[in-house]
């Protein structure tokens, strides 16, 4: 079974890759992430102008790269030439390791073809990318082993028929926490697992009641972000399954 749909599985699950070290979500960052034990990797995909899939957070492209723009005014080619190292830092500005070394903006598919048994959490951005998503997912032969997931339900569409296994969005875990919470009747889920913050709003969501209703329903809930030992430990006490991290070999290493 996919780790990422296993109720008794603990993943540790590479958040944009071992984006605490290297350039997020960039191939660097994913090749780290294995290195250092991930069981799984979690990714971001957003559209560009020419219909490509690519993996990147932000819906514009300031904050990691040398360019400026939204990336869905970019064709696949112009992004190619972005530096996508050119803004990571370890030492608050003063260095930048990897700007000029040739990372790139990759395609989902190229994550898929480097890394072809590895797990993926992906995250869809934008209800306009999902069917480039899907067909990806497809012609790689990897819907099995990536599991789409969004805050916009509304980018979920794609994936709510075979072979897809798709994950909760924000409104379907704001009715279970509220179930939960005020001890009503939970909702029917059509999704396979739960991808949650630590807290929103001040409020902590993974609480061991909510963790309980999901698993009663067979699905595993996935906690992000989670760089500390200790906070893992407690996650996984409290029954949580996966544990996303900027840091996989400090989360590995403190798996029971």
């Amino acid at each position: 079974m996919n780790p990422l749909l296993d109720l008794d599985a603990r993943p540790v699950i590479a958040h944009r890759g071992a984006s605490g070290l290297a350039p997020e979500n960039t191939l660097p960052a994913f090749e780290l992430a294995i290195r250092q034990g991930a069981d799984a990797l979690e990714l971001d995909v957003r559209l560009t102008r020419d219909g490509a899939a690519v993996v990147i957070h932000d819906a514009t492209l300031e904050r990691t790269t040398d360019r400026s723009g939204p990336v869905l005014a970019h064709t696949l080619a112009e992004l190619r030439m972005a530096d996508a190292g050119a803004r990571f830092t370890l030492d608050r500005g003063r260095t930048f390791p990897f700007r000029g070394t040739g990372v790139r903006i990759p395609t989902l598919a190229e994550v898929l073809w480097a890394f072809p048994k590895v797990p993926v959490l992906v995250e869809v951005k934008e209800p306009e990318v999902q069917e480039a998503v899907r067909r990806v997912l497809l012609q790689e032969d990897a819907a099995g082993r990536c599991v789409p997931a969004s805050e916009d339900g509304a980018a979920l569409q794609a994936f709510r028929a075979p072979p897809f296994a798709f994950g909760a969005c924000a409104g379907d875990i704001a009715q279970l926490y509220w179930a939960v919470l005020f001890r009503r009747r939970l909702p029917q889920a059509g999704y396979r697992f739960l991808s949650v913050p630590r807290s929103h709003r001040g409020l902590p969501v993974p609480t061991s009641r909510f963790v309980a209703a999901a698993r009663s329903q067979g699905c595993p809930v996935h906690v992000w972000t989670v760089n500390d030992a200790a906070t893992a430990r407690r996650l996984w006490a409290r029954g949580v399954a996966g544990i996303v991290t900027n840091f996989p070999r400090v989360v590995r290493d403190a798996r029971p």
